[in-house]
């Protein structure tokens, strides 16, 4: 199979759900009004640490457009979807986009750690 090489990412950034991988930069969404099958969905500029699959034409709520889906290089998860080509003018700006699906994807500010409110040994002998 081969090595994997991740793109690491400094500042905030979105997280595939499932593994924690870096996927794009906050400063990367164009748009937060997007909608896919399973609810809410962000336009990005760009992201990493993702694969493409098959391109194919597929019907959307905006019109016909060419698209991949796009897997998370780590554990290949699909977590969204690249516009090739629109296929209406007025749907241009979204080719050479990516679409990432925010049920897939963690905010880097979302934190899911558990944090020990007993107080420890040395805690207990300060008091």
């Amino acid at each position: 199979m081969g090595r994997i090489f991740l793109v690491e990412l400094e500042g905030r950034t979105y997280k595939c759900k499932f593994c924690k991988t870096n996927l794009a930069l906050a400063e990367s969404v164009i748009s937060r009004g997007f909608h896919c099958r399973r609810g809410k969905a962000y336009l990005f500029s760009n992201v990493v640490n993702v694969t493409a699959g098959p391109i194919e034409e597929r019907m959307m709520l905006s019109g016909i457009h060419t698209v991949t889906d796009i897997f998370c290089v780590c554990c290949g998860q699909i977590v969204g979807w690249k516009y090739e080509t629109a296929h209406e003018q007025s749907q241009k700006y979204k080719e050479g986009k990516f679409v990432l699906e925010r049920g897939r994807i963690m905010d880097g500010l979302d934190s899911e750690f558990y944090i020990d409110t007993r107080p420890s040994s040395s805690d207990a002998e300060e008091a």
